[in-house]
């Protein structure tokens, strides 16, 4: 990867400039033309580095609820599993892990009942079994920003008490699921984007003073990004709040929740480790747990990623 596109690639993950004219602002940041900034981020998309160039928002600010689910689908099976998820909208991750439970997908609905319908609709058209939905009870961690020019990640981090009241769902009017809807997509490949969507940079840096968006940015697939080994670590711990807090620490990871156990399955917080090499992110790993004192624990490696997509608001 180029030096130049090193230099964006960590700039705009989370500060993709809210102006007129991006790539100029970019470039301004830089020292280099508006031209230069503008061909380099079209590089890092055209090569998959970038997956999307957009909104993130905060899925339960807008009315919406996401799921974990985990269940067992026999290797045979994982083909056909893998093309029914791949024709529903409302599942956005999907991959194979390491486990006995082996498939393990996000279900992003505005209701339990609308989760529960995709999951036992897949049981009962595929041949997916033991499934189980899994909501969190306590958020740690959450929104990458892989910064892989330093050969290190390091990641927002958000501390949310999901069985809280915390905000309001935010009520948005005809405008709003316009713009929220074009946003949470692939933004336009040119150098005036929002005003080619007929979107005022204005209403999206309001979005973000609301926290109905975490960030604006770009979202990255991690493996053509540099971070080629992940994991998916789940631990049975008695002080969720010590271990959440050391793991949220750690800039090897991205994800941290607090989940309930169930049956065959005694961890209750889950935590998702990046590294750039398989011996990075076993030392990562083995640093973490020791800190932790050894809890019990089960490492999920991705197999395969069969899905991976963001979720389009008021489809």
């Amino acid at each position: 990867m180029e030096t130049l596109d090193r230099k964006i690639l960590e700039i705009v993950q989370d500060g993709f400039p809210l102006e007129e004219r991006p790539y100029a602002a970019l470039g301004r940041l830089l020292g280099v033309s508006e031209e230069e900034a503008f061909d380099s981020v079209e590089r890092l998309r055209k090569s998959g580095v970038i997956r999307r160039l957009g909104g993130v928002y905060d899925s339960r600010r807008l009315g919406y609820i996401s799921r974990l689910c985990a269940g067992v689908v026999g290797e045979n099976e994982l083909e056909s599993f893998a093309a029914a998820v791949d024709k529903i909208p409302a599942i956005t991750h999907n991959y194979v892990r390491s486990h006995a439970y082996n498939v393990w997908f996000t279900v992003i609905a505005r209701s339990e009942s609308e989760i529960q319908e995709t999951v036992q609709g897949l049981e009962a058209e595929t041949a997916l079994h033991d499934a189980h939905v899994l909501s969190a009870s306590k958020m740690f961690k959450i929104n990458t920003v892989m910064k892989s020019a330093s050969g290190q990640a390091t990641e927002r981090k958000v501390v949310d008490k999901l069985d809280s009241k915390g905000a309001e769902p935010f009520v948005p009017e005809a405008k709003d699921r316009r713009r929220i809807n074009l946003l949470c997509q692939d933004i336009p490949h040119t150098k005036t984007p929002f005003s080619d969507l007929g979107i005022d940079v204005a209403e999206i840096r309001g979005d973000l003073d609301r926290k109905i968006m975490r960030r604006f940015g770009a979202v990255l697939r991690h493996q053509q990004a540099g971070f080629d080994a992940n994991a998916m670590v789940c631990l049975a711990v008695a002080d969720t709040e010590r271990a959440g807090a050391l793991l949220a620490e750690n800039p090897h990871v991205s994800h941290c929740y607090e989940r309930s156990p169930f049956e065959g399955f005694p961890y209750n917080v889950y935590a998702m480790f990046h590294g750039q090499s398989e011996a990075e992110l076993e030392q990562s790993i083995g640093s973490a747990l020791s800190a932790l004192n050894g809890p019990d624990h089960a490492v999920l490696t991705s197999l395969k990623e069969l899905k991976k997509t963001s979720f389009v608001y008021f489809a």
